[in-house]
């Protein structure tokens, strides 16, 4: 079972990133995905989670309008489009595949948002 993020970095102010977590070994069209994001110190955030099927979405308050969660099931990977972003979303982002009792994690990306 493997959960692999990439598409982090340095973006400036008001620019965007498009973040991917890619899923082998387990049935990934079956598990909800969620992305969270966490800073030293802080909790874990829920940032966005998507359906198994894609048909239904959410995203924090935080990020509403701004982030987008998508997912390609041919591809087994599930995008964070993120735009306009904040210097406050500087984090290591995480995906998490879930079904009933079973999670799984990846090893995140980092994403700092700074000029």
């Amino acid at each position: 079972v493997q959960l692999v993020e990439s598409g982090g970095g340095l973006v400036q102010p008001g620019g965007s990133l498009r973040l991917s977590c890619a899923a082998s070994g387990f049935a990934f069209s079956s598990y909800a995905i969620r992305w969270y994001r966490q800073r030293p110190g802080k909790e874990r955030e829920l940032g966005a989670a998507i359906s198994n099927t894609g048909c239904s979405t959410d995203v924090a308050d935080s990020v509403k309008g701004r982030f987008t969660i998508y997912r390609d099931n041919a591809k087994n990977t599930v995008y964070l489009q993120m735009n306009s972003l904040k210097p406050e979303d500087t984090d290591v982002y995480y995906c998490n595949a879930r079904l009933y009792d079973r999670s799984y994690w990846g090893q995140g990306t980092q994403v700092t948002v700074s000029s």
